[in-house]
């Protein structure tokens, strides 16, 4: 039914299995014959079959897909390159930029950060063309919060990174004291100078990685 590819199938075997999976996947198939639904159903998983449960390093939530034509890929923040890039991710730009002086303009695609141990995951893996939390309490968060207590049993430190509401009320599920948990506000517009813009979680979450013997995430996403 579904094949990541990696160590998360056999993980989530019993969510994939569970009624209230299985409830899910009855709405997204009625979902997506009758609606317009982001992302693409092929790339629903692709936060995880990007990022295998033992390379994740860092982990940086997000509420739920980008809701307009050629945006959403499966990895929270992240639009298909060529496409202009959203508020949210011009803003963690302009932090990345003010903290660690790189600059990603021009790329809008966060696959290398994904494919290097950052696992981009929505609370809400889908959502209905122009409708922003459309799918919101259908299922999506029992899976999305028993990935996160998966990742808490983790022996290796993880960075959990919660921006926004929706992203810091998973903070409850990370309860093992060897993970660092950086909060605060969301990127968009609306919240990023309540606490986002300043924030400088990307330097912190590589000191945090160095620190416990880890290779630090490569945040430029130019670099070849």
């Amino acid at each position: 039914m579904v094949n990541i590819g990696n160590e998360w199938d056999a993980l989530l075997k019993d969510q994939f299995e569970s009624e209230y999976y299985l409830k899910l996947r009855r709405i997204l198939i009625n979902e997506y014959k009758t609606h317009t639904v982001y992302p693409d159903m092929y790339d629903i998983f692709n936060a995880l079959k990007y990022t295998s449960y033992s390379d994740v390093r860092v982990v940086i939530i997000g509420q739920d897909p980008y809701h307009e034509p050629n945006q959403a890929h499966g990895l929270c923040f992240s639009v298909r390159q060529g496409n202009p890039a959203p508020p949210s991710l011009v803003n963690i730009y302009k932090e990345i930029r003010s903290d660690l002086g790189i600059d990603n303009t021009g790329v809008t695609e966060l696959t290398k950060w994904a494919q290097s141990g950052v696992l981009l995951l929505n609370t809400v893996l889908t959502v209905r063309k122009g409708c922003a939390n459309s799918h919101k309490g259908i299922g999506w968060e029992l899976l999305t919060d028993r990935i996160i207590e998966l990742l808490n049993q983790r022996k290796e430190p993880i960075v959990f990174m919660l921006w926004g509401a929706n992203a810091r009320a998973k903070a409850k599920l990370v309860t093992n004291s060897h993970h660092l948990v950086l909060s605060c506000a969301h990127p968009s517009p609306l919240s990023a100078y309540n606490g986002f813009f300043g924030c400088r979680h990307f330097s912190k979450a590589n000191e945090f990685l160095r620190k416990n013997g880890l290779s630090e995430v490569e945040w430029n996403l130019r670099n070849t």
